[in-house]
Formats: C-alpha cells, sequence, structure tokens
C-alpha cells in the first residue's frame, strides 16, 4: 500500500502532514492526519483522535491548536477520517448522523454497510500497522482519545484493546449508545435488531464487560454542552464506572459547549495526560 502526502507544513517544533492511502479494510481512499515532533527518539510514542459527526481529518488539525503540546511532548498524532467516502451505497449521504461522517468507529454487520463501514478494524488493525510502516511510530506506546462520536470510539476501542492502546481519553463522549437518539439510529442501522452486537458498541456496557486497568480514564465535558442530557449522559459512564471500580476522572467545565473552543481549551491537558503515561 503506498503514501500519497496531500499536504505538509511546518508547525511549532513538528510537521502536519495530511496522508491518504487506499484501505484494503474499507474498500476506498482514506485521508488521516499525522503531527510528527522534531524530537529525534526513534521511535516515538503516538496518540490516535477520533473526530465526531460530520467531520474530516481537517477539524482536528486547523481547530484545535494541539500542535504546540504534541511537539513539547514530543509525541505524534495520528487522526483519521470519520467514515469511508464516496461509495455511493444507498442512504450514505441522506442524514448527517448516518453514513458519510458517522462511521461510529464500529464493523457493520448489515448491508449496505458492511463491506465498507469497518472503522473499528480500520483503526485497530489497518491504520497503526500502515502508519507504523511510513513513521517512526512505537506501537508498544498508543493512546487513544476523541470527541463526541469519536469520544465514544476511543472510550470503545481502548476498552476493548488495552493491549494495544495503553491511554485513553475524550471529550464530551456518547457515553451510551444504547441510551442516545444518535447511537441507536447508528445501531439499527450498522447492526440490525440484533442486541447483542449493540451492546457491544456500548461504552457503559463495555466497562461493565471489561474494566480498564491502565491509568484512570480522563473525561471533559461543558456544562452548556446542548447535547449533554440527551444524547451524551455522562452520569452514565460514572456510574458503570463506579460499579466496576474502574479508574475515571470526569471533569465538568462549567460554561463550556460542545465546540473545537471546548476542546482548544483543555487539548493541552490531554496531550500531557497522554504523555505521561506514554513516554
Amino acid at each position: 500500500m503506498s503514501l500519497e502526502i496531500i499536504s505538509q507544513h511546518k508547525i511549532f517544533a513538528g510537521t502536519q502532514l495530511v496522508c491518504s492511502h487506499q484501505s484494503t479494510v474499507l474498500g476506498c481512499t482514506m485521508r488521516f492526519g499525522v503531527f510528527l515532533p522534531d524530537i529525534q527518539t526513534q521511535p516515538k510514542p503516538a496518540v490516535f483522535w477520533l473526530s465526531g459527526l460530520t467531520c474530516t481529518e481537517e477539524n482536528f488539525i486547523t481547530k484545535s491548536g494541539f500542535q504546540q503540546y504534541a511537539a513539547e511532548c514530543g509525541l505524534v498524532i495520528i487522526n483519521p477520517d470519520t467514515s469511508p467516502r464516496g461509495l455511493g451505497l444507498n442512504g450514505e449521504d441522506d442524514s448527517y448522523d448516518i453514513g458519510t461522517g458517522a462511521g461510529f468507529y464500529c464493523d457493520a454487520t448489515e448491508q449496505p454497510w458492511a463491506p465498507h463501514y469497518k472503522m473499528y478494524s480500520y483503526i485497530t488493525q489497518e491504520l497503526p500497522s500502515f502508519v507504523a510502516k511510513h513513521f517512526p511510530v512505537d506501537l508498544s506506546r498508543l493512546g487513544i482519545f476523541g470527541h463526541s462520536m469519536g469520544g465514544h470510539g476511543a472510550l470503545a476501542i481502548a476498552l476493548k484493546n488495552p493491549d494495544l492502546f495503553k491511554s485513553v481519553s475524550a471529550f464530551s463522549p456518547i457515553c451510551s449508545t444504547l441510551h442516545s437518539p444518535w447511537g441507536q439510529k447508528a445501531l439499527s442501522h450498522y447492526f440490525g435488531d440484533n442486541q447483542d452486537l449493540w451492546a457491544n458498541e456500548d461504552v457503559c456496557e463495555l466497562t461493565c464487560k471489561y474494566g480498564w486497568q491502565g491509568p484512570t480514564i480522563l473525561v471533559d465535558q461543558g456544562s452548556d454542552d446542548p447535547f449533554l442530557t440527551e444524547q451524551l449522559k455522562p452520569q452514565l459512564l460514572t456510574q458503570a464506572c463506579s460499579d466496576t471500580n474502574t479508574p475515571l476522572t470526569l471533569r465538568m467545565q462549567p460554561g463550556y459547549d460542545h465546540s473545537y473552543y471546548f476542546i482548544a481549551s483543555f487539548i493541552g491537558e490531554h496531550i500531557h495526560f497522554h504523555a505521561q503515561h506514554l513516554t
């Protein structure tokens, strides 16, 4: 599989790239960002960022301001797109919360999604291996974090793969897809009526099933987030972690909303959190 560099820019003490490659798992061309710090330690720890609904790889790169902190900490940051693109599937572009831009970081089992909507396998298998072939990434020192749908994805993937991801954090995550209209819609499309498969994509259910033996899970949530009550429900994650003695630091941030202004305000603390546990 060949790597194409779409763009490359010097920023702070590092280089921000946008790359593309042909994904065998997803069956389409995928784009992703890679930030490389100038620190010459080889190979370097890396953290995967998973973005939320409607995003591409561009949002996090241009809006979060993470590069300064990643350069200071010597972390590689990898941020993939949020779904396959341009497949022409029936219903793929009908709404913002299913299909394009809404892959939910799972492996769909229902048609027409199943052959291509395999973001879970892409994030846990194909992309780490591909990145490590082309960049100085230490696959034994990986973390993962994300926002909203991507916060759900980061938490679910870490809980399922503690041997791959050693640290995890999230901004405004969907804490229970079983109790979120966004999650319920995605699960019904990607998995049909199989409730067992639904439960395997729910962060609270996964917490009760697997627990987490790594460092504390860090979650930041804005108190003025318009999706807090209906979609995100952090109290369910707090209860699941309490019931299973899973380490959780949940910080309710007064006055913050669901936007990248919120992410930019605390991204430095998340970068330093991962660096503490990976470097």
